[in-house]
């Protein structure tokens, strides 16, 4: 292997990258990005979407906050606690966090389910091998028109989202949210935007990118115990959580030139 060359068989064609650059991290995960939208499996308008969350990732300092940590913690105690958990995926989730999705699911138990606003049967079989590969046990049954939505996000599966009772979306369409919130489910979503329509609906919002996001998550599921969650589910308070999380960015920006 050539100095700097990012190879895997999951990233594949990726270009040398110096493993010292100050944007390693950031570029690697655009390339890899690239690479699935050349290949389908991400969508070009995930691209523009990603593009958003990273410049909020800049706001937050790159990094897992505290209000963050403590809305993993809360994330783990609601899946523990689920009777039916989802994790629903799209072609970015996957392209991006595939082994963290397989590590999420060992940890908790929940079902993974792949659920798509540009969706084709090719895509939704590419994502579905991606998450495969990396350890997931993924749910492929007859998908039915079971959400109430004119887009196809309303593509799920009876046995998987539709009989959900809490669902982690992570990078999710606010339509969705609203519709899940509206059909009586509680929603995790991962954002890094706390000013989003899905942020301010959802049950529970963790401001955080989703490779950090969801290792925090699995170690939190393996590490709660009963009584633990308990405290976190009955002191959940999302309002507090993204006010918390507006408040530790405009902080940083105050400081921003100091």
């Amino acid at each position: 292997m050539r100095h700097g060359t990012l190879r895997s068989p999951d990233y594949r064609g990726v270009p040398v990258i110096p493993p010292d650059h100050p944007r390693y991290r950031s570029l690697v995960t655009r390339e890899r990005l690239a690479e699935y939208a050349r290949s389908g499996v991400v969508a070009m308008e995930g691209l523009t979407s990603h593009g958003r969350g990273e410049a909020f990732d800049y706001l937050i300092g790159e990094q897992t906050t505290a209000t963050a940590r403590l809305a993993e913690q809360t994330a783990a105690a609601m899946l523990m606690s689920a009777r039916h958990p989802v994790i629903s995926v799209n072609g970015n989730t996957a392209a991006l966090a595939a082994p963290e999705i397989a590590a999420l699911q060992k940890a908790c138990g929940a079902l993974v389910e792949v659920n798509l606003f540009h969706r084709t049967g090719q895509r939704v079989l590419q994502i579905e091998e991606i998450l495969r590969n990396a350890g997931a046990d993924v749910y492929s049954g007859e998908a039915e028109r079971l959400l109430p939505l004119t887009h196809d996000r309303a593509w799920c599966r009876r046995e998987g989202m539709y009989s959900a009772d809490v669902i982690l979306v992570p990078l999710e369409d606010g339509d969705r949210c609203e519709a899940l919130i509206g059909m009586g489910k509680k929603v995790i979503a991962v954002d890094l935007n706390p000013l989003s329509r899905t942020a301010k609906t959802a049950t529970l919002t963790v401001v955080d990118e989703v490779t950090r996001a969801l290792p925090e998550i699995a170690k939190a599921c393996l590490e709660l115990s009963p009584a633990d969650r308990n405290r976190l589910l009955a002191s959940l308070d999302n309002h507090y959580l993204l006010s918390e999380a507006i408040r530790e960015i405009t902080l940083r920006l105050s400081h921003a030139l100091d």
